[in-house]
Formats: C-alpha cells, structure tokens, sequence
C-alpha cells in the first residue's frame, strides 16, 4: 500500500516518539570507568659515598621491597620529566629585611633560571597562617608578582602551611610533584599537629623539601688581615712613669663580643627547628638544607633544582589492599653501597 506524501511523515514522527519513550535499560549503558592506585610511584635519588649523583643506572639495577617483599618494576625513567612544584615561604616576623629580601631573589631565580618551562608552580606564604598567594601556573611573571607582595610579620605556622599545601600537589598536571619550603624558626601558630602532617605526607606521592635558614651555628668574627706584634725597641734608661689614668674602654660595635667572651657573634633568640623540618621532609624521599646565611639560599635552592633534575622515576603495581594502614617502601642499588632516597611509604587508604 502506497501511503500519501503527510501520511508517510506522520508514521515517522511517531516512529521516532515512540523510540525516545523506549525505556532507559533497553538503551546502551553508558562505560563506567573504575578509579583506584593502580600502580605505586617512587621518585629514587641515588648518591655515592661523597654524595654525587650516580648518572646511567637502569632498571634492572633497582630492587624496589614494599613490606619487605620484592616486588616488579612495571615503569622506570631516567630522563628530566617535568615537575609540579609547591612552594611555601616563611613570612614570620622573624623573616624581616635580609632574610625575605634573599629569599625573593632566590626563589626568582629557582623560576627563571632553574625550572623548566613545562614545570608549572603554585606559592603559599605562611605567617600566623598558610595563604596561597598564586595557584597553578606557568607564568613567572604571575609568580614573580606574587613573591612581591611578601610582607613579613606575625608567627609561624609551619605545619598549617605543609597540611594545606600537599593535598593541592595532587591537581598538579604532571607526574611528578614535589613542595618546597623556606623557614627560618620553629613552628610557633599551627592548628596542625606533626602527626597531621606525616599522615598527610604518607599519603601523597610528593617530595618534600625544606631549607632551613639556622642562626644557632655562631660562627667566627672576621678580624680581617692579622698584623704581626714587632718586639719593642730598646730604651737607654728605665721609661719615666706618669700616674696618668687608664682611658675607659670603648664599648663593643654592634655584634661584637663582649670583653672576656669568645670570639664568636652571638647567637639567636629562635633558631630554625632542624629536627622537624627533616622529620617532614626525610619520609617523602625529599632532603633539608641548613644555612647560616640567608645568602646561601641561592645556592641551596640551586642545589634542590639540580636534584630534581637528576632523579629517577619507578614504578610497580599495587597489590590492590585498601587496609588504611602504613605499607613501607624500600629502593636499593644492586651490588652497590650507594645511598637512595626515595618515600619510606604509603598508607593505603
């Protein structure tokens, strides 16, 4: 049967109703994707017995243990990946003059010197509590605005500010991520506890970094070129002695000793808390640097640069327990004394 030119159009309009009113589990499912660690990634730094980078290792030199168990190393790289980097910089009050000033010019020149174009970046200052000062970006120009605006003053919450910070390394793009932190006291305004903070760490697969700028360490005044005593010229006859008084001693300039102390500048009220700043940092497989001089923090944080370059990436599968417990991780060299570095662990929530 042949059916007019409206007829034919009608039967179609109902076709096509009746297939938008079919039920929805007569339609193709949607794909349902399934989330989980699927593999464990451990960053390794490897140094020999003078602490230089060992260059060339493959993956069949690694043994990788979790929980004392071997396990398969399913990715390895040694190439420079890019990095997703946090920094967080003390703006205590104790940071005033030299120390924030060297601090700026030092993390400037980890931006533009020292990190590689495809390394994106995010800024926290922490006082009396952390603030993020810029979000994840490429631009220097961004961040070297935002390191501008640091003004130093009120306490330090160090602890507040690593909590806050590791959770945002985890929406970094790249593979690989890591926090550095510049500090020159002890925690003295955190809400956070330590135990807070290594919970924190075990779950994340970043490295932590600290630079700790230490006055505790006095060290020796410069007196400047020593002049030799000459012997004193003969007299032919005894010296004719006046009663003339003694002139009173002049007082010390500031930062000298006091007559009769050592030769040392003194040293400070609030010196950096070492201890804790490794305690943070060694469970991720990251380090902590000392200085004396907040002039050394450029080559420190050059050094840190450097190690983020040299390192190598591994990576095995996960054995799939969600047991919220600590699993430890353990990377050696075989045949070789070298020190590794890498996390000591995870926590498999």
């Amino acid at each position: 049967m042949r059916l007019r030119p409206h007829a034919a159009v009608l039967l179609a309009l109902a076709c096509t109703a009746v297939v938008a009113a079919a039920p929805q589990s007569l339609q193709q499912p949607p794909p349902v994707f399934k989330t989980g660690v699927e593999l464990i990634n451990v960053t390794a730094t490897v140094s020999d017995a003078n602490g230089r980078f060992v260059p060339g290792l493959r993956k069949e030199d690694f043994l990788v243990y979790e929980d004392d168990q071997l396990q398969e190393i399913t990715s390895f790289s040694a190439d420079r990946v890019p990095v997703s980097l946090g920094m967080a910089i003390d703006t205590s009050g104790s940071m005033t003059g030299d120390k924030i000033h060297e601090a700026e010019r030092a993390l400037n020149r980890f931006l533009y010197e020292l990190l590689d174009a495809q390394d994106e970046i995010f800024l926290y200052r922490f006082s009396n509590e952390p603030q993020l000062l810029q979000g994840w970006t490429s631009d220097r120009t961004l961040l070297a605005r935002a390191l501008e605006r640091l003004a130093p003053n009120g306490g330090t919450a160090l602890y507040d500010a690593v909590v806050d910070a590791v959770p945002l390394l985890a929406n970094g793009r790249n593979a690989k991520k890591a926090l550095l932190v510049i500090s020159d006291g002890r925690d003295t305004s955190s809400r956070s506890t330590i135990a807070e903070v290594h919970e924190a760490i075990r779950q994340s697969e970043a490295l932590l970094y600290a630079v700790g700028i230490d006055c505790a360490a006095p060290a020796r005044r410069s007196t400047g070129a020593r002049i030799e005593q000459q012997p004193p010229i003969p007299l032919p006859f005894p010296p004719r002695r006046r009663p003339f008084p003694r002139p009173p001693a002049a007082p010390p300039l500031p930062g000298q000793p006091l007559p009769g102390q050592p030769d040392v500048w003194p040293r400070c009220t609030d010196p950096v808390d070492v201890a804790a700043l490794r305690d943070i940092t060694d469970d991720s497989g990251g380090r902590t640097e000392v200085v004396h001089d907040a002039r050394d923090l450029n080559p420190a944080t050059a050094n840190i640069a450097d190690e983020l370059s040299k390192q190598y990436y591994l990576a095995y599968p996960s054995s799939g327990k969600k047991d919220g417990r600590f699993h430890s991780i353990r990377v050696e060299v075989k045949g070789h004394a070298y020190r590794v570095r890498a996390r000591r662990g995870y926590v498999a929530s």
